[in-house]
């Protein structure tokens, strides 16, 4: 599997090559806010390794997974969302073409902030 992909747009947010307005990084993980955003809280959560799908995950990634399912509820209210149950926010992550994947690099959206949203 390769770590990197020279034609992927979240490749090169990862490298510094184009902008983006982090949110927050570590060893295995990027976090940006989304240049379209869905909802008043809108970031995408991306591992820096190049995995082009959920489809691509194998049991070497569940720790990778875990912690970005730990790690997403923390970052949504530093970024904005009331505090659940009455608050809370929303994780997407489209796969494949049927699943509306845009960009083929493994990212989660997380999505968050009053309702009613403009998409959603």
């Amino acid at each position: 599997m390769s770590t990197h992909d020279p034609d992927c747009i979240f490749c090169k947010i990862i490298a510094g090559q184009i902008p983006s307005k982090r949110v927050y990084e570590d060893e295995d993980l990027l976090v940006f806010h989304d240049i379209h955003p869905w909802a008043p809280v809108h970031f995408l959560m991306v591992p820096k390794t190049h995995i082009a799908s959920m489809a691509q995950l194998t049991p070497e990634h569940e720790r990778l997974m875990g912690r970005m399912m730990v790690l997403a509820p923390k970052l949504a209210l530093e970024q904005g969302c009331n505090p659940y149950p009455d608050g809370g926010f929303r994780m997407v992550c489209n796969t494949g073409t049927e699943g509306g994947q845009e960009v083929r690099h493994l990212h989660v959206h997380i999505m968050g902030g009053p309702r009613p949203w403009l998409r959603g």
